[in-house]
């Protein structure tokens, strides 16, 4: 550094400030510098800049598993809001074990990091995190005090639901009920019934069908339960479980969406090229990766006071519900 400033003709002070993008350097120094940073090929000194700051630059996202092809695109949303802000991010998956979950939570582990985001499956109300930064993103219970990023399940599965209602649609199945999240399923499928009911239609016990979120066991689902339920649409509680049914309906010879229209949950790479296109609900995950970098952050400084954020989401209509 001080090579730089004798190049450039200025102090050291002036070349840190700079190097740190501090706002109060004229407009034609900062140039002046920045032609001698170049000329003279400097680079920070990573490793000596994080012992300084007593940060490590990277941050540990969690997530229970990337056979849901969600979390992947989740993860790839951290991963490239994390890096705009100079940050790496190290993955684990934990498998929704809760032993493993909780470790993290209290900051335990062999990897040292800044703060740890996780889309926890296992944690409850009355879990609390230890010293180390924690952002959980998914739903949490009611009174929770840590750190969350979430979306409006409730409202999110309402509105597609309501999107096939609204199509003339009666008899329609929710696919996945009572499996995956609890809290997740638990507002989905309030967001279901809600409605229903705001369309006068009572809830119908035998067109709330259990199956895991997995492509292969909603196909079993469908296959099993359609010719018996005969319904009309389908609501599945996320998009692998939706591509489930659209399979199970194509090998059954049933026309989607003449016959039967079918929407899912999370907007997965997947559902925009299956046959016909699904129409879902898709989280913004550039606001939810954003929210939880930002809460991270701003648990480093003093004094900070846990926050429940909820992230937006849109409607995605495609063929598989649209006539």
């Amino acid at each position: 550094m001080s090579d730089v400033a004798r190049h450039a003709g200025v102090s050291q002070r002036t070349v840190s400030n700079v190097v740190n993008n501090y706002v109060h350097v004229s407009p034609a120094t900062r140039a002046r510098v920045q032609a001698s940073l170049d000329a003279l090929g400097y680079r920070p000194n990573t490793a000596a800049r994080r012992l300084r700051t007593g940060r490590t630059g990277t941050v540990t996202l969690a997530v229970p598993t990337f056979r849901e092809r969600y979390f992947a695109d989740l993860a790839e949303a951290i991963v490239g809001a994390a890096r705009v802000r100079g940050t790496t991010v190290l993955v684990e998956t934990t498998g929704g074990r809760r032993e493993t979950e909780l470790e993290l939570l209290r900051g335990g582990g062999d990897i040292l990091t800044d703060g740890v985001i996780m889309s926890a499956v296992s944690l409850g109300r009355g879990d609390r995190r230890g010293a180390h930064p924690v952002v959980l993103i998914g739903d949490r219970e009611p009174g929770s005090t840590i750190d969350h990023v979430g979306i409006k399940n409730r409202e999110a599965a309402q509105e597609a639901v309501t999107h096939l209602l609204d199509t003339g649609r009666r008899r329609i199945l929710l696919l996945g009920a009572n499996r995956g999240p609890r809290r997740s399923y638990q507002l989905r499928r309030q967001g279901y019934q809600a409605a229903l009911k705001k369309h006068g239609l009572d809830v119908d016990p035998e067109l709330i069908v259990d199956c895991d979120w997995t492509t292969a066991d909603a196909a079993v689902a469908v296959t099993r339960t359609f010719k018996g339920l005969k319904p009309d649409g389908i609501f599945a509680m996320n998009d692998s479980a939706a591509l489930g049914a659209l399979r199970a309906l194509r090998r059954g010879g049933v026309d989607v969406p003449r016959e039967v229209s079918v929407i899912g949950f999370d907007d997965i790479v997947e559902s925009g090229l299956s046959t016909p296109t699904l129409s879902t609900v898709a989280p913004l995950l550039d606001e939810i990766a954003a929210s939880a970098l930002d809460l991270l952050e701003e648990q480093l400084a003093e004094d900070h006071v846990p926050q429940h954020r909820m992230a937006g989401y849109e409607l995605r209509l495609r063929e598989s519900s649209t006539r």
